[in-house]
């Protein structure tokens, strides 16, 4: 018995802000001053052209980034691709409480990602990666917290109730 999700960060609207800039910056190129030439091109070594192509490639590598949470008998686990190569897992005897949390992404933590909680208090940590507003909390014996936003709010509600009547795992509230 195990709950498994996966979620990516959708950064769709920035590719249109990073599109404007390129249409801005290759217009700047080709029709200023009757546009830059192939020798023009070499001598600023491509910089126009990189201009264009890096921030695409950079949102891309971004997207590219998965969270796998992993919920069964033993604990909580997640990675987090590219950063977490491995799962990293969290017993349930170490944690005080795990159960389903409301969070404003902006007013809590500042956005979206990777992200502590603001005003300074770096215990509650949070993976964001959603425009959803419930995820999974977890609240550790040592006062730390974590955050998981989740896509599949009410199947990851009931498989908590499950696990918690099925194993009778104190830490799930």
């Amino acid at each position: 018995m195990e709950f498994i999700e996966k979620q990516r960060l959708k950064l769709w609207w920035l590719y249109i802000l990073i599109g404007i800039d390129a249409v801005i910056v290759l217009c700047i190129v080709l029709f200023d001053k009757g546009g830059m030439n192939l020798q023009d091109l070499k001598n600023v070594y491509f910089a126009p052209i990189w201009a264009v192509l890096l921030p695409f490639s950079v949102i891309y590598a971004i997207q590219k980034n998965i969270l796998t949470l992993k919920i069964n008998e033993n604990g909580v686990s997640y990675k987090y691709f590219p950063f977490t190569r491995s799962f990293k897992l969290y017993n349930w005897n170490s944690l005080d409480k795990v159960y389903i949390n409301k969070y404003d992404a902006l007013g809590d933590y500042g956005g979206w990602g990777i992200r502590y909680r603001l005003w300074f208090k770096f215990r509650d940590k949070a993976y964001i990666l959603n425009d959803g507003n419930k995820g999974l909390q977890l609240e550790f014996k040592n006062g730390r917290r974590i955050l998981f936003s989740s896509n599949n709010r009410d199947e990851l509600e009931l498989f908590l109730i499950n696990l918690k009547t099925r194993f009778k795992i104190q830490a799930i509230q």
